[in-house]
């Protein structure tokens, strides 16, 4: 592969949410979501990934125009699939648009979203933000029914859900962890196949990210909580360098 060509052949998009969830915390606007963007584009992030959640506990709205104002990156904004999320993003134009499940009572999004069994609610929502020129992503298990259901809805791209992954390891279930590693590669393989744009994250850090990075077909991971984590021992460039350099490595 030539390297000049492709400085990051695998993508590395930012979740900031969690730099707001801190913000949040006294009612203030420190620390800023806007000024970790603003590191991220600095330090050679390829992403901004935020999630406007319904009860706005982290990003608010506000916060989407600050941070595609600060910086070029393209900004993938992380929505549930609802007429408001919906009307949210077709008036901001953010680049990418990944849809996720959500419920109120969940700390953080559990599992993927049911693109089979939510066809029907999810086809006007994919085509008004195709017809805005927004990539539509899928928040998806590592599964061949969502997968088919990502085909027949027309979504360019989905990312799976790295959360089995991640707790196999941290259950020490060295079989659990096998087995999702080769779920995840060979539905990344099968949606390349079929001419989707495979992603993949939550609950990836230092210690686990790897395997995964290692999959060729994904383009992209995303990487959030974690990451936000580092950065109060570490400094956030500090975080996001050493993600990118292990994510290389494993290429």
């Amino acid at each position: 592969m030539n390297e000049s060509l492709h400085p990051h052949p695998l993508r590395l998009g930012v979740n900031i949410d969690h730099v707001a969830t801190i913000r949040n915390a006294r009612g203030g606007d420190h620390p800023d979501p806007v000024r970790a963007a603003e590191i991220v584009a600095r330090c050679g992030g390829d992403g901004i990934t935020a999630h406007l959640r319904e009860d706005r506990r982290h990003i608010r709205d506000e916060d989407l125009a600050r941070i595609q104002a600060a910086t070029n990156l393209p900004l993938n904004l992380e929505m549930a699939a609802t007429p408001e999320m919906l009307e949210i993003a077709l008036r901001h134009k953010p680049h990418a648009a990944c849809i996720v499940p959500e419920k109120r009572e969940e700390r953080t999004t559990e599992g993927g979203l049911d693109a089979a069994g939510l066809h029907n609610t999810l086809v006007p929502i994919v085509e008004e933000l195709k017809g805005a020129d927004i990539r539509v992503s899928l928040f998806i298990e590592a599964d061949e029914r969502q997968l088919d259901a990502a085909l027949r809805l027309g979504a360019p791209v989905v990312e799976f859900h790295t959360g089995e992954y991640a707790h196999a390891i941290l259950d020490g279930d060295s079989e659990k962890t096998a087995r999702e590693l080769k779920r995840i590669s060979d539905m990344a393989a099968l949606a390349a196949k079929n001419g989707i744009e495979p992603h993949a994250g939550h609950g990836l850090t230092y210690e686990n990210v790897q395997p995964i990075a290692a999959i060729p077909q994904l383009a992209e991971l995303n990487i959030g909580h974690y990451l936000i984590g580092e950065a109060v021992f570490t400094g956030l460039e500090s975080a996001v360098l050493k993600m990118r350099e292990l994510m290389d490595e494993a290429r």
